[in-house]
Order: structure tokens, then C-alpha cells, then sequence
């Protein structure tokens, strides 16, 4: 038996996902019910999101707002663990408006760690992000560097890691933080990030929009290799602190374009603009904290994620 396995505990049966009718959570309710065997709750206040998209057969979905205690305290009574996925997680708008991320991020990440204490929820997972945190630093990034944010997106995160610190050692609140890489895969129509968009760029016939050079480089994760690493987070019962979870590897922009004209097949025209201000221009992460804590071991090379990907954008949103 390893050291992984040993640690797992499969007691917790009860799980409250935050923001869980988003691209992550759909996912994740369909994870965690199919392989894990688990009672799912998800909390939405559907801007975002969509209920229609759950599985409203074996999700029990309440529609509500993490910023109001009252809507957080009618989903958390009874929950096991919880994971925290709520949060606005567009850079560029939480600079554009950092009042309406603070609210929604650090307020309501509050909320969430103080009713969980009081009604005795035991675990919590909660997303947090790997390059927004640190800041634009040599890669990879690692758990061990300082923080440094440069967006109020990236400093909403280092709150909430800072707070979920504080509650497990003051009030025995236990749980971790998983830094999440660019994230992609199947219904993600909705999201803004660079796969999601460039995508729905093409299926429009419209050119792509590069600031910078095209060589600023990231890490994508396929969002099945993201579930089961959080479920493996919330198993682990000793995972703490903070945890990168990404493929481990860079690709830049070019090379993602270039891989996104095989998956479609189409010859894409590219536009180059100048770089926006905010942004980090190279990111991607150290995951060894990860596979030896908990087994996070993705798997899905990022042209059979892109394909699999591109193939559900072409069948439509409602797919």
C-alpha cells in the first residue's frame, strides 16, 4: 500500500461544490457521482453558470450567492467537505473592477470559511491559481515562492490561501488549496479563457487576437485530469497548504495555435497586438508537490484534449 493510499479517507460522502453549475463543477458533480459515489449539492447563483447543464436527477441544486450567510448556510447544513470553486476569475475584469472581485472572492470566501466552522464542515478544497499569485516570475512555478501578486484576481487568491491557513490552525477547519493551470475541455462554451475563446473564434470564421508575440507560454490542464485530482485532494486527508495542479509543462501561444489548426483542420489567420498590461507573460508550474502528496498524475496530451475538446464545440453549446 503507498503512502497516497494509506492517507485517503472515503468517509466523506457529502459534498458541497461552490459555483459547481460552471465548467468546473458540471465536471466535477459527474466525477465525484460516477466515481466516487458521492451525494452532490451545488450552490450557483447562475451568472455565470446554468442548472440546466447539471444533472438535476442526482445534483441537488440551490440557487444562491456565497456573498449572503443565509443562502451559504442552507447549503452547507449537513456537508462533509465542501469544494470551493465560486469566484470571479477573469484577470483583466478584476482589474477593470476590483470592488465586484473582492466582493464576490474575498467576501464570500469569508463567509464560506466561517460558516463552516461553526457548522462543522470537515474539509474543504478550494480553487486558487497557480501564475496569478506569484506574479510574473522565472517559471516553474512552485508552491515554496513567494507570493506576489499583480491583479486583484491573483490577490484574491492569495487571501483565500492566507485565510484557509489561518482556519486550519486556529479552529481545526482542515483542508487545501489546488492552484489551477489554464483549464479546458468540453462545455466551456460560456468561458473566456484562451482555449475556450479561440475556439469560438473559429467556429465564427473570425481571425485570433494574440497580445504579445505569441510566445508567452502557459500550462494547459484537461479539465477530466483536473477532477480527479480534486477528488483525490478531498480523499487525501492530510493534504494542506497549497498545491499547483497543471500538466507540468509550457506551451506558448504559437504552439497552442498550431496544434488548434490540426485539431480543426482549418488554415487560421492570427492578428498580433501589443501586450495588455496585468498579464504574466510566461507561467507554468512544478506538479511534483501534487503527485507525491496526493497522486495527481495527468495524462491527456494536449492534442487529444484540444480534439476532444474541438469536437464538442462543433456539435454546439447545448450539446
Amino acid at each position: 500500500m503507498s503512502g497516497c493510499e494509506r492517507k485517503k479517507s472515503h468517509g466523506v460522502k457529502k459534498v458541497l461544490i461552490t459555483g459547481g453549475a460552471g465548467f468546473i463543477g458540471r465536471h466535477l458533480a459527474d466525477h465525484l457521482i460516477q466515481h466516487g459515489g458521492y451525494e452532490v449539492t451545488v450552490i450557483d447563483n447562475e451568472s455565470l453558470g446554468d442548472r440546466k447543464h447539471l444533472d438535476l436527477d442526482k445534483v441537488r441544486f440551490l440557487e444562491g450567492d456565497l456573498r449572503s450567510r443565509d443562502d451559504l448556510r442552507a447549503a452547507l447544513e449537513g456537508q462533509e467537505a465542501v469544494v470551493h470553486l465560486a469566484a470571479d476569475t477573469r484577470v483583466m475584469d478584476s482589474i477593470e473592477n476590483p470592488v465586484h472581485n473582492f466582493e464576490n472572492n474575498v467576501i464570500g470566501t469569508f463567509n464560506l470559511l466561517e460558516l463552516s466552522r461553526e457548522l462543522g464542515v470537515g474539509r474543504i478544497v478550494a480553487a486558487s491559481t497557480g501564475g496569478a499569485i506569484v506574479g510574473d516570475v522565472p517559471p516553474p512555478v512552485h508552491e515554496r515562492m513567494a507570493a506576489q501578486p499583480t491583479s486583484p484576481y491573483g490577490a484574491s487568491k492569495l487571501m483565500l490561501e492566507g485565510y484557509l491557513s489561518a482556519y486550519s490552525a486556529a479552529f481545526g477547519l482542515p483542508g487545501c488549496a489546488v492552484r489551477f493551470s489554464n483549464i479546458y475541455g468540453p462545455r466551456s462554451f460560456h468561458k473566456g479563457s484562451v482555449v475556450a475563446h479561440f475556439f469560438k473564434q473559429i467556429l465564427a470564421g473570425k481571425p485570433l487576437t494574440v497580445y504579445g508575440d505569441g510566445t508567452q507560454a502557459r500550462d494547459y490542464l484537461y479539465v477530466k485530469d483536473l477532477t480527479t485530482g480534486i477528488q483525490a485532494a478531498i480523499e487525501n486527508t492530510e493534504a494542506t497548504g497549497a498545491y499547483q495542479l497543471g500538466s507540468g509543462k509550457p506551451t506558448t501561444l504559437n504552439e497552442l495555435i498550431e496544434l488548434m489548426r490540426r485539431v480543426t483542420g482549418r488554415d487560421l489567420e492570427v492578428n498580433y497586438e501589443d501586450f495588455r498590461p496585468g498579464e504574466v507573460r510566461n507561467t507554468w508550474c512544478d506538479i511534483s508537490k501534487a503527485r507525491e502528496g496526493f497522486g495527481f498524475n495527468p495524462s491527456t496530451p494536449l492534442e487529444v484534449g484540444l480534439r476532444e475538446t474541438w469536437e464538442w464545440f462543433s456539435a454546439g453549446p447545448d450539446a
